[in-house]
């Protein structure tokens, strides 16, 4: 017997593309490159000037951003790079991927983000990188990353997949690190399904990234296409990590949306927290003075009920909510291959145990918010 199908009352996520992105794909069709051409450099220059940095590339996804970086930065085999276990599995595997140690260290007990000092007791002969994570919007230390990875000569590589308009010390992403590395997932603030783009400063460093992204060939299918001379060259090796005209001409319309977007949720957040403050036994992550929070998501931690069922139960009314996230360290690949356990980031775990995410996108109505709030109170009291 099939499982039946639950209405969705309050979703998740919804999107809030429309017309302007049908016309801006159509504008593509019209033209003679599908590939990256373009459009593509318009979102670009576009992107770097939102960010204000010099650079962009934009890919296929902030996986393949972060694994660019790291080739073009040199870490391979017999290095480690610092991270975090409170983050999404790509984090680490780009680490994997480019031949490298995944180190993990645990977080901050009231944001879930890096734990700076833990970071710089994590240091060792073989660091070669640090990579935070921004996790829910809410940009790490980077001062503080900073100082430690120029006082052990370290790189420092943003995962930035939760943060395109974040700020923290009047620092954006990119501005005290190697690059930032940025996702356009279907759930994501600045969405064209899947993509990802890679910020930097240094030109050295974008154009090995350049050549990385596609199989280290020398000109692109643009270059050619405009030119008489048709010929190129693999000068190095490379990957397939280029994003196409189609997926920047659905990312381009958005950026005119984006500040009034991050206004909205930050209206919702308001709303959520107003109405959280009250329920018993719901915490909520912190926020830092001087910081813009680009409110990726809407997060709570449950500090006493099991959160599967919880989430169940909540399920069960038609309200869309996920985890965001079970540790890295305890997934089975990280357990049965390398050799992690439970006990070892007790922060990371405790967050991994309670963390919550709620619906939350720009077009949400606030009777929804209460919706959700409502739902959520009732369950606990009926749990506790």
């Amino acid at each position: 017997m099939a499982d039946s199908v639950i209405p969705t009352v309050v979703p998740f996520h919804r999107h809030d593309l429309g017309e302007e992105e049908l016309a801006a794909i159509a504008e593509v069709f019209r033209g003679p490159i599908l590939t990256t051409g373009a459009t593509v450099e318009r979102f670009e220059s576009r992107f770097a000037e939102l960010l204000g940095r010099r650079h962009v590339l934009a890919t296929t996804s902030c996986t393949g951003s972060l694994h660019m970086a790291l080739l073009a930065l040199g870490i391979g085999p017999g290095d480690e790079v610092i991270t975090t276990p409170m983050t999404f599995v790509a984090t680490a595997s780009a680490i994997i991927e480019a031949g490298a140690s995944p180190v993990f260290v645990d977080v901050e007990p009231d944001t879930g983000n890096l734990d700076a000092a833990a970071v710089e007791a994590a240091v060792t002969e073989r660091t070669r990188a640090i990579m935070p994570v921004h996790l829910y919007g809410l940009m790490c230390d980077m001062k503080a990353l900073r100082r430690i990875a120029d006082s052990h000569g370290l790189a420092l590589i943003e995962d930035a997949a939760h943060c395109v308009e974040g700020m923290r010390d009047g620092i954006r992403p990119a501005e005290y690190s190697a690059a930032a590395c940025f996702s356009f997932y279907a759930t994501k603030n600045l969405t064209c399904g899947e993509g990802g783009a890679l910020a930097t400063d240094d030109t050295a460093l974008y154009e090995r990234m350049k050549l990385i992204r596609l199989h280290g060939i020398d000109r692109s299918l643009l270059s050619r296409h405009n030119s008489i001379q048709g010929g190129w060259d693999m000068v190095s090796m490379g990957w397939k990590y280029n994003m196409s005209n189609i997926e920047a001409a659905i990312l381009l319309p958005q950026i005119d949306r984006l500040a009034a977007n991050l206004d909205r949720r930050e209206q919702l957040s308001k709303r959520y927290r107003t109405l959280l403050e009250t329920v018993p036994g719901v915490r909520l992550p912190a926020s830092r003075p001087d910081s813009r929070h680009a409110h990726h998501l809407l997060t709570v931690w449950l500090e006493h009920a099991d959160r599967d069922e919880v989430l169940a139960r909540l399920r069960a009314r038609g309200i869309g909510c996920v985890v965001n996230y079970r540790p890295v360290h305890l997934t089975e690949y990280f357990r049965r291959d390398l050799g992690y356990r439970e006990g070892m980031f007790p922060v990371a775990e405790w967050i991994g145990r309670r963390t919550l995410s709620l619906p939350f996108y720009p077009g949400m109505p606030e009777e929804d918010v209460e919706r959700v709030v409502t739902a959520l109170s009732e369950i606990l009291r009926e749990l506790s």
